[in-house]
């Protein structure tokens, strides 16, 4: 391989992210057929697509894991923007699920990347997954171009997902392109830069097009948006002010495409542009676009972090010659090589066979090869640099979210957050053969996918594992079948419930215990509550005066609340959050150790919470149907019966959107359902909300269920 410094101006990551089935996978399918890298067209519904490359992926026509690769674009393109000169650009391209149970795939990919692809469905518009992918991008400040696709579908109709963006997303959405009819009259694309349009070939299924002049009954139209265009990134460039207040007729194309990268990058604007991923359509205008608009990792800000050793903040310019430093963002388990660790690299080169630091380890680890991912196949390369994306094979121990940097410059960048696991299944190996199997493939599938969660339940001895939904733990019982042949039974879904309190009590607990030698001891006296609003975990104040409590006893503590905190006093469900004030206590001279105050403040817990009128809750899901209008009504009746909230009611089309929040426990087997009541011709989409209390008959129905099964046990 070569190994000129590549630079970096002319690299962009890029993801394609949007709600499921707003066709995504066709789009980035198209994007490797024009960039060179496949020679025929893969479809999803043929389960040919060459990034849905797991089983379970062709099967059921959606993407469950986030798939990178890499494309190269020449650019400009015949109808592109003039530069000096036509250069390769590397595209590092990531494909992300629009199914909400593996979000954790979209979350992990838009902290990586410079750039994204927001693609929506040009009929229903803007979709609950994209509102979703919308605030993941807008934390991690990620600058967006808007792709309208579909719009050869019956009810398409790109202005209307241009003010969908603008009214729910809160964005400013400004067309660069306009459609030249829709449905089955979509026969060309209008581009407002240029000023020209674009007619695609019928017979050639639109792989091919001619350049033409905007047909007279678009040129109102055209000039409108144009205008419209050149005043919402005027701001950007004096030059281009003063022309669109003099004569907007003299601003060149040069002037217009740098200010609209200005404005995108400045996440002021997102730039809209339409076609049909599936008719072939507005895909190249798309590669330009992400060229011409999107950031490369030169105009991305510097990337933050901390120095392990000092806590002071650090940073690293996207440069070669700083020291090395890259963030893991997703572990697979490839057949063939291993473990792969999927990595971004912020600065510094890594070569093949070299070491790097792992600052949560703090140990070192060899990375025997460095690979670049075209989905599932891996061609191996001798270095990586700043700016680009690949994986690592040979790591010992690795995370998502795990800094890798260079031993001598240590630096922790931002790792990530995950949302955590609403609902559970146990499982348990058919044969004694397969008990070890079991356990070694949960423990690769746990540490491939942080919202998979395996817990051991002490109590009933179950293996109990949680997951973001039905879909995800389905794929994840499918997977431990096909790729690690471990045959296990699978009891029904249960929902992952919370405790809390809800009032504030005093309690005084004592620890004595006298075996014969050195015995226990240990007092406290505290004060057990609500933690404060918004505050996780333990919230603990010292009060302690006088030394009544020896100062290196107190940790221990707060330790033994937190430790049993994991198994809330009701029915041994987690409690998220919890207030202690330590206000008094005594201690032995002899018999008083770190053990003794641990030992104590778990029995307090459990006796202080007991008097704090301890309540369960439960997971709330934010849901929307998608029905026609004649079943609204049974619909509606059904969500009430499960005790669900209709939030409002949509049409879109000639389809009802309803938006709703119902409880978990209510939702299992849904989908079966709803086919039912509308004769298959219904949809839905849930996504966890919040947790909220249960209802007093249904907590003592689980509290009795909990009870009766350690009994059994």
């Amino acid at each position: 391989m070569a190994t000129k410094k590549r630079d970096l101006r002319y690299t962009r990551n890029i993801g394609i992210a949007a709600h499921i089935d707003a066709g995504k996978t066709t789009v980035t399918e198209r994007i490797l057929f024009y960039t060179g890298l496949t020679h025929k067209l893969g479809e999803v519904h043929d389960g040919a697509a060459v990034m849905d490359w797991m089983s379970q992926e062709k099967e059921r026509g959606i993407t469950i894991t986030s798939a990178a690769t890499t494309a190269y674009w020449k650019y400009p393109t015949e109808h592109g923007y003039p530069t000096e000169k036509t250069e390769d650009y590397k595209v590092n391209i990531i494909d992300t699920p629009g199914h909400v149970d593996f979000t954790v795939e979209v979350e992990r990919s838009l902290r990586v990347l410079d750039g994204v692809i927001a693609l929506f469905c040009a009929v229903n518009g803007v979709e609950p997954q994209s509102e979703t992918v919308w605030r993941q991008a807008n934390r991690y400040k990620v600058p967006r171009i808007g792709f309208v696709n579909k719009m050869d579908r019956a009810g398409a109709n790109f202005m209307d997902v241009v003010n969908d963006v603008q009214e729910k997303l809160g964005a400013h959405s400004v067309p660069l392109t306009l459609p030249i009819g829709s449905e089955d009259n979509f026969t060309g694309i209008i581009d407002l830069i240029k000023n020209v349009a674009y007619i695609y070939d019928k017979e050639e299924s639109g792989l091919t097009y001619t350049e033409a002049e905007i047909p007279e009954d678009y040129k109102a139209q055209a000039q409108e948006y144009r205008g419209k265009l050149v005043e919402a990134v005027a701001e950007y460039d004096d030059t281009i002010l003063e022309k669109f207040f003099d004569d907007e007729s003299t601003i060149t194309e040069d002037e217009l495409v740098e200010a609209i990268r200005k404005a995108t990058i400045d996440l002021s604007i997102i730039p809209m542009m339409c076609g049909s991923g599936f008719k072939n359509k507005g895909v190249q205008m798309l590669l330009d676009a992400v060229v011409a608009y999107l950031p490369s990792p030169v105009d991305i800000e510097a990337i933050e972090g901390s120095n392990p050793k000092t806590e002071e903040s650090d940073k690293r310019e996207p440069n070669v010659e700083e020291p090395f430093s890259a963030l893991a963002f997703k572990i697979a388990t490839d057949p063939y090589v291993g473990r792969l660790a999927f990595f971004r690299t912020y600065s510094g080169r890594l070569d093949a066979g070299s070491y790097v630091l792992n600052t949560r380890t703090n140990k070192k680890e060899r990375i025997s090869r460095i690979l670049q991912m075209h989905s599932n196949k891996q061609n191996p390369i001798d270095f990586i640099e700043a700016g680009d994306i690949g994986a690592g094979v040979g790591f010992k121990d690795i995370k998502t979210g795990d800094t890798l940097c260079a031993e001598k410059s240590p630096i922790v960048l931002e790792s990530m957050d995950f949302p955590e696991p609403v609902i559970g299944v146990a499982v348990e190996a058919k044969s004694q053969k397969d008990v070890d199997k079991l356990g070694e493939a949960l423990a690769k599938l746990s540490e491939e996918d942080p919202t998979f969660q395996v817990r051991h339940d002490e109590e009933t001895g179950q293996t109990v594992i949680h997951g973001m939904g039905e879909l995800h733990l389905e794929v994840l019982v499918d997977r431990l079948k096909r790729e690690f042949k471990v045959e296990c039974n699978q009891g029904p879904p249960q929902v992952a419930y919370k405790e809390a309190i809800t009032k504030t009590v005093e309690h005084h607990e004592i620890l004595k215990k006298q075996t014969g030698g050195r015995g226990k001891f240990a007092e406290v006296k505290l004060e057990v509550g609500p933690a404060d609003e918004g505050v996780e975990g333990v919230q603990f104040f010292d009060e302690i005066v006088g030394g009544h409590i020896p100062q290196e006893f107190i940790p221990n503590v707060e330790k033994g609340f937190k430790d049993s905190m994991v198994s809330g006093v009701l029915a041994g469900y987690p409690m998220d959050s919890l207030k202690v004030r330590l206000k008094d206590g005594s201690f032995h001279p002899v018999d008083s150790d770190q053990q003794a105050f641990e030992m104590v403040a778990k029995t307090a817990y459990r006796e202080a919470c007991k008097k704090a009128d301890p309540i369960l809750l439960e997971p709330i899901m934010k849901l929307e149907v998608v029905s026609p209008d004649e079943f609204t009504g049974d619909v509606v009746a059904d969500l009430n019966k499960r005790r669900g909230h209709v939030e409002n009611m949509e049409m879109k089309g000639n389809a009802q959107h309803v938006n709703a929040y119902v409880p978990l426990a209510e939702m299992f087997g849904y989908v079966t359902q709803l086919r039912t009541i509308t004769s298959g011709r219904a949809s839905s989409i849930m996504e966890f909300s919040h947790y909220e209390q249960t209802p007093k008959s249904i907590q003592e129905e689980v509290v009795s269920q909990i009870q009766g099964k350690v009994k059994a046990e």
